[in-house]
């Protein structure tokens, strides 16, 4: 008896079996593989599951077991690696195995539709007509000649067409059982590279060390300061494995990021070039996973997701901007797309490389353990010097809006200069409190432990957290007093301040407030990059990877907000943001400025920004956190609950902590349960229990038992819990 085991799409950790359709017979079973859909009974409903493997044997119970529906894939549409890769995956970060799988699966897929490939319309011959010896049908000669022409291969419309078949004779065919309409592959065009630029000795001697390294798996760590030309060097590499017949999957963090990218790949590259992100409609999805599958598409770039993308002929995968925390999915399936992306290479036998100017301590730890080699770009390319930092001292200043008289007359000069200016607030709308002069109150978040943020323009308050809106208020609500003040900055008041200081200049907000269409950050960019004198302002989108030659000045207008974190990686967050924003300036030749406004000038963070270089500040924080046992130097996970009864989520957690702690892998340390750094947020309180590890082997040993028990624990209704595994945000 064979036995399907499949991987369902439910919240429950574990895999399913079932028997086979009724209408397979034992070669069709023996053929099915991993990655295969099929339509089965899964409690009252009927859903797609995905087969991870035919067995013999199962300790079902004979009576219980169910028998599947349908196969809905008459061969796998995934490479063999991906349901490895997805098993992997489920198994790390300790998540449904059915869940994981549908990340591989474009929606039209997971909802069990048939899949369409993408190509030309053409005909084939069937069984029947394949059986026919040759010279059958002479009393038909057209008929004759067209299942000639098709026992030869498949032929696209266009081809028959032109060796004088017609549709009628096609459909006779048809109507005998010897022909059918097929979707062929479209003829793709081989990839071609234009002449890239002129490496220095640097770029130069690392794409030779990497070109060395091209086949089979291998990790590198790209370490280039802003504006040292990293991207030329991915580039240069990509030609290569074109060149090769190779596809390249290549990762970017920010769906702003990819209308820039895509440019510069187009201008380069002759090639098919599909992009996925979730910014996309479905069919456009599809049409990029299928091209990806079917090898169509030679390049590949995507946002997180698209680390799961099937491809024909892998040949190379790159992350870039490597360190940025939006490749860490912060719900349902938590992993992280970097490490993805690297057991991915491993699976592949391709080499992997990840890029940054600022990398993660993951990163910086994995090369001087010897798991990554690193590759160093220190200068910028084209000679063009890094800009100059200076800490503005605000103490006892006036500020207008935000601005210092210092920074105001420096921008003046930037744009008299016919320069363009960016200046960086990572806090959107008007300001980020409410509050009643006569008595005090603030406008809170009703559902969250939290302010809720003015927004002036639309005459709102809005929780960044739960996206809860209110209209903004004319009185206090405790006091009724109309003597209701804003506190703080956001990026709203400091545009009202620039357009009336600055109002023959154009001031340009980017916030995900303004940014808001599909086309809008590709519009601001070509707008922007025309080099007419201009102020950039915006948070942290503006710093992630844009180029912008023409900008000359940056300015952080309040870089006290990034000072004071509960998060032990704060201090790497705020040298990366400092390190990554600083970088737009100077970028083109132009000489650049940097200027940071602070009350705390002599802050360790801020001195260091000023004395050394960010290689130089990640190795002492990576000696920080190898002195603490902190990640990367020990491993960290984290159980979450949250419940609308704030003492039932902290009571589940205790629960389980009792359960596991005695039996804890030897070295490890269960902290908590803790209330979350926002306790409350959309009407649900939250707790988590931490555990540090020593090492990875002993975190999979703990977080398996947290898991077994946390299944098995009767948990109150409404109570929802989560396992995050390398956790990069404790909130």
């Amino acid at each position: 008896m064979s036995i399907l085991r499949l991987a369902i799409p439910s919240p429950l950790r574990r895999l399913f079996d079932y028997l086979p359709p009724a209408d397979l017979d034992p070669a069709q079973i023996a053929s099915l593989r991993p990655g295969q859909r099929l339509r089965v009974p899964f409690g009252k409903r009927v859903v797609t599951g995905y087969l991870t493997a035919v067995l013999a044997h199962t300790d079902t119970p004979a009576d219980s077991l169910r028998a599947a529906l349908e196969l809905l894939d008459p061969a796998p549409l995934l490479d063999p690696h991906l349901p490895e890769l997805a098993d992997w995956a489920a198994a790390y970060y300790h998540h449904p195995p059915g869940e994981v799988y549908s990340a591989l699966f474009p929606r039209r897929l997971r909802q069990g539709h048939a899949h369409q490939r993408l190509g030309e319309p053409g005909w084939r011959l069937t069984a029947r007509g394949r059986g026919l010896p040759a010279g059958a049908l002479q009393r038909s000669p057209q008929q004759a000649r067209a299942l000639a022409l098709l026992q030869a291969d498949a032929r696209n419309v266009a081809a028959l067409q032109a060796e004088g078949i017609s549709t009628g004779v096609l459909r006779a065919l048809r109507d005998k059982e010897l022909a059918e309409k097929c979707t062929l592959p479209a003829a793709a065009a081989p990839a071609r590279s234009r002449q890239g630029l002129a490496l220095n000795g640097e770029q130069a001697d690392v794409l030779e060390r990497l070109l060395q390294r091209r086949e089979g798996f291998s990790c590198h760590l790209l370490e280039g300061v802003t504006g040292s030309g990293k991207t030329e060097v991915y580039l240069q590499l990509i030609a290569d494995c074109l060149a090769r017949g190779r596809q390249a999957l290549v990762l970017i963090p920010e769906i702003g990021l990819t209308a820039q990218t895509l440019g510069r790949f187009r201008e380069r590259f002759e090639a098919r070039i599909e992009v996925l992100h979730s910014g996309l409609g479905e069919a456009q999805r599809y049409r990029a996973w299928e091209a990806a599958r079917d090898g169509s598409a030679h390049i590949v770039i995507g946002t997180r997701s698209a680390v799961f993308a099937p491809l024909a002929a892998p040949g190379l995968i790159i992350v870039d901007e490597e360190h940025d925390a939006s490749y860490k999915q912060q719900d349902g399936f938590r992993y992280s797309a970097r490490d993805v992306a690297v057991k991915r290479a491993q699976l592949l036998g391709c080499p992997a490389l990840l890029g940054s100017a600022t990398p993660s301590l993951e990163s910086v730890h994995n090369t001087e353990t010897g798991r990554y080699e690193h590759h160093a770009l220190t200068r910028r390319a084209a000679s063009a010097a890094l800009p100059q930092v200076q800490i503005m001292d605000v103490r006892a200043s006036a500020l207008h809006g935000g601005l210092s008289t210092g920074l105001v007359d420096a921008l003046g000069e930037c744009l008299g200069a016919g320069r363009q200016a960016l200046l960086f607030l990572n806090r959107r709308g008007y300001a980020p409190t409410l509050q009643c002069h006569d008595c005090g109150w603030v406008a809170g978040c009703e559902s969250c432990d939290a302010r809720l943020t003015v927004h002036r323009r639309r005459g709102e308050l809005r929780c960044h957290h739960c996206g809860a809106v209110r209209p903004l208020p004319t009185t206090c609500s405790h006091c009724h007093s109309p003597q209701l003040a804003t506190t703080g900055l956001g990026t709203e008041q400091v545009e009202g301040a620039l357009r009336q200081r600055f109002p023959r200049h154009p001031v340009f907000r980017v916030d995900s407030d303004s940014m808001q269409g599909r086309d809008s950050m590709a519009t601001l960019v070509e707008e922007i990059n025309r080099g007419e004198p201009c102020i950039l302002l915006g948070t942290q989108m503006l710093a992630k990877g844009h180029h912008f030659p023409a900008v000359a000045l940056v300015a952080v207008v309040d870089a006290d907000a990034m000072l004071f974190s509960a998060d032990f990686r704060g201090e790497e967050r705020m040298a990366q943001l400092l390190t990554q924003v600083s970088g737009r300036a100077g970028r083109a030749g132009t000489p650049g400025r940097v200027l940071i406004q602070t009350h705390y000038p002599d802050h360790p963070l801020l001195q260091a920004l000023v004395d050394s270089d960010y290689h130089t500040q990640a190795r002492e924080l990576l000696r920080a956190r190898q002195a603490n046992g902190l990640p990367p130097c020990g491993q960290l996970l984290v159980v979450r609950s949250d419940c609308a009864d704030g003492a039932a989520a902290e009571a589940f957690l205790v629960a389980l902590r009792g359960a596991v702690e005695a039996a804890a892998p030897a070295g490890t340390t269960l902290i908590g349960p803790l209330p979350s750094p926002m306790q409350r947020r959309a009407g649900k309180f939250r707790s988590q229990l931490l555990l540090y590890a020593p090492h990875r082997r002993a975190a999979q040993a703990a977080a398996h038992r947290l898991v077994s028990a946390a299944e098995a624990q009767a948990a109150p209704r409404g109570l929802k819990w989560s396992i995050d595994i390398d956790p990069q945000d404790l909130f």
